[in-house]
């Protein structure tokens, strides 16, 4: 199955998915998204606060509008909130394959916070192994990463942020499953779409008067 860039206009696509990256500060969330939205990783600095990045995509006929949230810090200060999570349709577990405390923390935290969180039963959930370019470097092996993601029901990906290895292939196969879901194709009709400028609009507000903003 194959994916492209598409540059239609912002209405004019027939789903809208809402993506959620999460994992330790540091394991390259934002680069990956980067990586995935642009094609390039220069000059990117940690940030405070909630991004959000949309990507158009063309896949098995499709055309779709990806709206996908990076943490961008915040997880830093424990203060991800339900409304992060609420109506994703995928989420991306990320850990950094030279960092074993980033890989304990996905089962010890991210993924009891997903299951405490998220709203969609029939979410998607790929656990994805970062960095893999700095393999001398490696205190998680791919044999250990595999195991954690069926027991945590997820696909499994190794990636490079910095190579841009798998990162297409990595976000084009959620969507692929994504499609597969008849509940998530149905959250992620026309009839959806607001309801995720909504959600967008209401975690900013919400950040904006916290502490950190």
């Amino acid at each position: 199955m194959k994916g492209s860039s598409w540059k239609g206009g912002s209405n004019s696509y027939d789903y809208s998915f809402k993506i959620l990256l999460i994992g330790d500060s540091g394991v390259g969330k934002s680069t990956l998204l980067l990586s995935f939205i642009s094609n390039s990783v220069h000059d990117l600095t940690p940030t405070i606060g909630v991004d959000f990045k949309v990507k158009m995509l063309n896949v098995e006929d499709k055309k779709l509008k990806l709206t996908i949230w990076d943490t961008a810090g915040q997880e830093r200060f424990g203060i991800l909130t339900s409304s992060y999570y609420r109506g994703a349709h995928g989420i991306i577990l990320v850990y950094d394959v030279t960092r074993r405390e980033s890989f304990l923390n996905l089962s010890d935290v991210w993924a009891r916070e997903v299951e405490l969180y998220s709203t969609n039963p029939e979410c998607i959930k790929f656990l994805v192994g970062n960095k893999v370019d700095r393999d001398s470097d490696r205190e998680v092996s791919r044999e250990e990463g595999i195991a954690l993601a069926w027991e945590l029901k997820c696909s499994f990906f190794e990636c490079s942020a910095k190579t841009r290895e798998n990162i297409h292939q990595c976000f084009i196969e959620l969507v692929r499953q994504i499609l597969e879901a008849p509940a998530l194709l149905e959250k992620g009709s026309v009839a959806g779409k607001q309801q995720i400028l909504k959600q967008k609009q209401e975690y900013q507000e919400h950040h904006n008067s916290g502490c950190c903003s």
